[in-house]
């Protein structure tokens, strides 16, 4: 052990050693340095007259300035008497008693041009001063000064307006925006019209964040999230909304894209920011709109954005999961495509219950109609909310308060103070076929009547097989359609017969056989109805099990890649019913012909024609074909 202690002693005093020499030099270089300023300082020669002015006071010489030409001339003709140089500017003293400085920024003319040495034996012209604490403030210095000056300040500030600016920037992502509405909802279960369901669905819900301890005192867990599915504008966000105003609940509102962010590993912190936030202010309802936007987790190794959204949802099942940190937040998610949501969102424990929110029935609807109608300065007893229901089959909400909308704009654009039935019923059919275009101006004599001829025969079937309400037959172009048969349904249907089914096929068919019955050959105008009375009769043949030869099977429980494979039978089966269709339906236009051209030629006169002049001239038709089959029975 005293070896080793021996060495340890030595290396230190050797180090100590080094120190001090290290020391001594440093002293000595600077005694030297000093004492030779010290000894320069004595063996210059004193400042005497302008040249000891210009020492102690420059404001004399700040008065005038010159540019570098004209010092170097003075200087050149020996005018001179001292020149002071400060590191931004000469003084010039001349013999004749003026003054003036030159700008020198960086002592760039003094280092170049003044500095010289004189040559042997020859005294110096001009006495030459330096100044390095003589402050020469110009206009043009000043102003250059003052630019150094913000440039150094931008240089330190800069950096951290950069640093700050990410730092709250990244907080701001963090968060992403999900914020409480100021006020817990005013809106009500009755508020919302229709939706009968999907209120009954939602009842538990209202009990457990209005009253939470009566589940738990039972032992019971509450529900941890609804789904709701439907097509859009049915009331899905107005329904969640509802809930929260029942029960005094606060109210978040985020889309399934909230959570999509730039930076890696933001979207798990807008996932548990999200959830504090709820927590914090329970009871809360957090209203997840268009949900879909989630996706699905994947497990092909796309990337990290895969990856990413694959811990997004880890972190969201997760929040999800725990009862007693999430006791009074409920969330609730509406979306158009529920099979796009991961299956673990789905399980109960999640997403408990399903709820379908359906369209308005007639009756809803009409109630829809007249509570938006109340809004509009209308004519309200030339109105009937029935028909409009009626004729608004198929339609959302959020549609019908657009139709609502259009009529108003149809009154202005025709002048009128107040909106009237015809507002409303040209307001529906913008909706359902599309505003009236000028496409009629380039259609000849010949395209108007084949278009008559064709819009004839569609309403003509639909009357006489009673398909639903014939509205009025029109050859006014709307949207993409050269003329409309406008056919309502009396009330919503959700099941079709085989006869119901078979009828509206005719009535596709209806145009191009009365063209062939009037004209002897079709036109490419029926090429929609074609198609959509392939889809009919194909659905029929291969997934309703409507076959003639009794064939049952469903081609619909076939895997994709093997359902195409027996599609040419029902495409087969299908063509067989479709021609039968066809038969009967020229059949019965051939014994109303009549008909059919009385309604054309009332189309080619008047361009419209009301539904109940088709069912006048068809009860008009069958009277005379009775009085002319009773004599011949007699």
């Amino acid at each position: 052990m005293k070896p080793a202690n021996n060495s340890l002693g030595k290396r230190r005093i050797r180090k100590i050693a080094v120190a001090a020499v290290a020391v001594l030099v440093a002293v000595l270089l600077a005694w030297g340095v000093w004492h030779s300023q010290q000894r320069a300082a004595q063996d210059a020669p004193a400042l005497t007259g302008v040249a000891n002015q210009m020492r102690h006071d420059t404001s004399a010489w700040t008065h005038e300035e010159k540019d570098a030409s004209q010092m170097l001339r003075d200087i050149h003709d020996a005018r001179v008497a001292a020149i002071g140089v400060s590191p931004n500017a000469i003084l010039v003293s001349r013999h004749d008693g003026s003054k003036y400085f030159v700008t020198d920024h960086n002592a760039t003319f003094s280092h170049a041009l003044l500095l010289g040495e004189p040559k042997t034996g020859e005294a110096a012209p001009y006495q030459l001063v330096w100044l390095p604490d003589a402050d020469i403030t110009t206009d043009g210095a000043r102003w250059t000064q003052e630019l150094d000056r913000l440039r150094d300040a931008i240089s330190v500030l800069l950096p951290l307006l950069l640093i700050g600016g990410m730092a709250w920037f990244m907080r701001r992502e963090m968060k992403g925006g999900a914020q409480l509405l100021s006020e817990t909802p005013a809106l009500r279960f009755d508020d919302v019209i229709g939706a009968g369901e999907a209120k009954a669905a939602l009842a538990d819900i209202r009990g457990y964040l209005s009253d939470p301890k009566q589940f738990t005192s039972m032992g019971v867990r509450a529900p941890c999230g609804i789904l709701m599915v439907g097509g859009p504008g049915v009331g899905k966000t107005r329904l969640a909304q509802a809930l929260a105003g029942e029960c005094g609940a606060s109210f978040i509102s985020i889309t399934g894209s909230y959570f999509s962010a730039k930076y890696y590993g933001v979207g798990i912190q807008k996932v548990k920011h999200l959830f504090e936030l709820a927590r914090k202010n329970a009871p809360t309802v957090i209203f997840i709109d268009e949900a879909d936007g989630l996706a699905k987790r994947t497990d092909t190794g796309g990337g990290p954005v895969e990856a990413e959204s694959n811990r997004i949802i880890n972190q969201l099942l997760a929040e999800m999961d725990g009862f007693a940190s999430n006791e009074g937040v409920i969330v609730v998610a509406a979306t158009n495509h529920p099979d796009n949501l991961d299956e673990a969102l789905r399980r109960p424990g999640r997403f408990d219950r399903t709820v379908q929110v359906r369209l308005p029935d007639r009756e809803d609807r009409a109630k829809i109609f007249r509570f938006y109608a109340q809004k509009l300065k209308s004519k309200s007893a030339d109105i009937d909310y029935d028909q409009l229901a009626r004729l608004t089959t198929g339609l959302s909400p959020a549609t019908v308060a657009m139709v609502v909308n259009q009529a108003g704009l149809v009154a202005r654009k025709a002048g009128d103070t107040e909106i009237a039935s015809k507002h409303f019923m040209e307001a529906i059919k913008i909706a359902r076929i599309g505003d009236v275009s000028g496409a009629e101006r380039a259609l000849s004599e010949d395209e108007r009547t084949r278009i008559a001829v064709h819009e004839a025969g569609h309403g003509l079937i639909a009357a006489l097989l009673g398909t639903g309400v014939l509205e009025e037959v029109t050859i006014l172009p709307r949207g993409g359609a050269l003329g409309v048969a406008l056919i309502t349904k009396a009330q919503d249907k959700h099941l079709y017969r085989e006869t119901e089914i078979r009828n509206e096929i005719q009535v596709l068919l209806g145009g191009r056989n009365a063209e062939i019955l009037m004209f002897s050959e079709a036109s490419s105008g029926a090429a929609s109805d074609l198609q959509e009375a392939s889809r009919i009769s194909l659905d029929m043949v291969s997934k309703f099990g409507f076959n003639s030869d009794g064939d049952l099977f469903s081609l619909a429980a076939l895997p994709s890649q093997y359902a195409g494979l027996q599609m040419k039978s029902a495409i087969e089966h299908a063509n067989v019913l479709l021609k039968e269709l066809n038969e009967l339906c020229y059949g019965l236009l051939h014994a109303y012909e009549p008909v059919l051209r009385a309604i054309a030629d009332e189309l080619l006169e008047h361009e419209t024609v009301r539904g109940e002049t088709v069912y006048r001239l068809i009860s008009e038709h069958k009277g005379s074909l009775q009085i002319v089959h009773e004599p011949a029975a007699a």
